[in-house]
């Protein structure tokens, strides 16, 4: 089977904790039968991710490839859109969690 004939999909990474293996969650819509309408669904794929690569919220391109392991029969084959970088979220979260802390002491 070649390279390019292999199923590739669209997603977000959603972990990336495990040493050069990434989640991505896909999701998509399909007709529900019983009520004729579009229902969205996710599922999750793991992926290959050989130079750790991908982060948390970058929505990515993977590929169907052979089993590497015993849940991973997908690889990473590029990230389309960065997410926001990690210093700018930190720095957020620590500036609501610094205000809601205050909001705790007045409310006592």
């Amino acid at each position: 089977m070649e390279r390019n004939h292999r199923t590739t999909v669209q997603g977000v990474v959603t972990n990336v904790k495990n040493a050069k293996t990434i989640t991505v969650t896909v999701s998509t819509e399909r007709n529900d039968p019983l009520y004729n309408k579009r229902v969205g669904y996710s599922k999750k794929y793991y992926a290959h991710d050989e130079n750790n690569a991908a982060k948390l919220g970058d929505v990515v391109t993977i590929q169907a490839c052979r089993p590497m392991s015993a849940t991973k029969r997908w690889r990473l084959v590029s990230i389309d859109k960065a997410a926001v970088a990690a210093a700018n979220v930190a720095d957020v979260e620590a500036s609501l969690e610094a205000s809601e802390g205050v909001a705790e002491k007045e409310d006592k």
